[in-house]
């Protein structure tokens, strides 16, 4: 299982009157998009264009940081897109990724430790991306 994401940008900042660097945190956070893919073995499981993938990040570190790490699921609770947009929950088997816009379509079961891994790849392609960018990452929690 993996996340992958594509093509950042920053398209609604103009509209907003601020460069990134005079954008605050919060407004970063969900300004920066990505197409987002979610792949497992070769499979597509999930995608959505102009994702706020360092919202997401964001949310993961901190999620990862947590006492609920590895106790509790995760939910997406974004402030731009609807709740649940992103899940991972705990199956019994191990950790699944899905969204609730396709409830019935879940990646396979994975490992705690193995989760955590591609979490940190997406982490770390997010802030890539955001200093590609020009931006500096600082405004993403770390892991």
């Amino acid at each position: 299982m993996r996340f992958v994401c594509r093509n950042f940008g920053l398209s609604d900042l103009p509209r907003r009157g601020l460069t990134p660097q005079e954008a605050p945190a919060a407004v970063l956070l969900l300004d920066v998009e990505a197409d987002l893919s979610i792949w497992e073995h070769g499979r597509q499981v999930w995608a959505q264009e102009d994702f706020p993938v360092a919202e997401l990040a964001d949310r993961l570190a901190l999620w990862l940081r947590s006492p609920a790490a590895g106790h509790e699921d995760f939910e997406l609770d974004s402030m731009q897109a609807e709740k649940g947009l992103i899940r991972i929950e705990n199956s019994g088997r191990g950790w699944r990724v899905g969204s609730n816009l396709t409830p019935d379509l879940w990646t396979a079961p994975v490992g705690w430790d193995v989760l955590v891994s591609e979490i940190g790849n997406f982490h770390h392609a997010v802030r890539e991306g955001v200093t590609a960018m020009g931006v500096d990452p600082g405004f993403i929690s770390g892991l």
